[in-house]
């Protein structure tokens, strides 16, 4: 007799987080997200695992109908020796056929670009969080880290009442 699966629930998907791109939320507005996976080669997925990766100057791009990601530095395996993989190559993406039509018409407007937001291990395949970013300028910066400070000037004298 064949087991039934049970749902999947969002809490217990079993997703671990590697990294996060932190200076993408200071920089840019994130317009939308979408998960994808990603071809990586056994050193990759061994550098991954141990967390040696950055995705602060990474970026995507679509080029003959596929999503291709840039400058992602997940460094070399050391066990690996010659079977290692170049640092920065750019690696392909795994995304549908209409997500990249989708993704593509919206990344080509001016001003969009698709950013890396983190990466992490989904019931053990590699995914990343593409973000659809439109840039701030730096009135805007300067405009949010003023309301985020006074929110947590707020927060502090909330605590300081309900401690008493």
């Amino acid at each position: 007799m064949a087991k039934s699966k049970k749902p999947v629930d969002a809490e217990h998907d079993n997703e671990r987080v590697v990294t996060h791109n932190r200076r993408a939320k200071h920089q840019y507005d994130v317009l939308e997200t979408l998960e994808c996976g990603i071809a990586l080669r056994g050193s990759e997925v061994k550098s991954l695992r141990n967390g040696k990766v950055s995705i602060e100057e990474a970026f995507a791009r679509v080029k003959d109908g596929e999503v291709w990601l840039y400058n992602c530095d997940i460094a070399e395996f050391p066990q690996a020796n010659r079977f290692n993989h170049e640092p920065k190559r750019p690696r392909k993406l795994l995304l549908h056929r209409r997500e990249i039509k989708r993704f593509a018409s919206q990344a080509s407007q001016k001003g969009l670009t698709l950013i890396p937001l983190k990466i992490y291990f989904k019931r053990g395949l590699a995914k990343v969080l593409l973000g659809l970013c439109r840039g701030r300028k730096e009135h805007d910066k300067r405009e949010i880290i003023k309301k985020e400070e006074s929110q947590r000037e707020i927060r502090r004298m909330m605590q300081r009442y309900q401690n008493r």
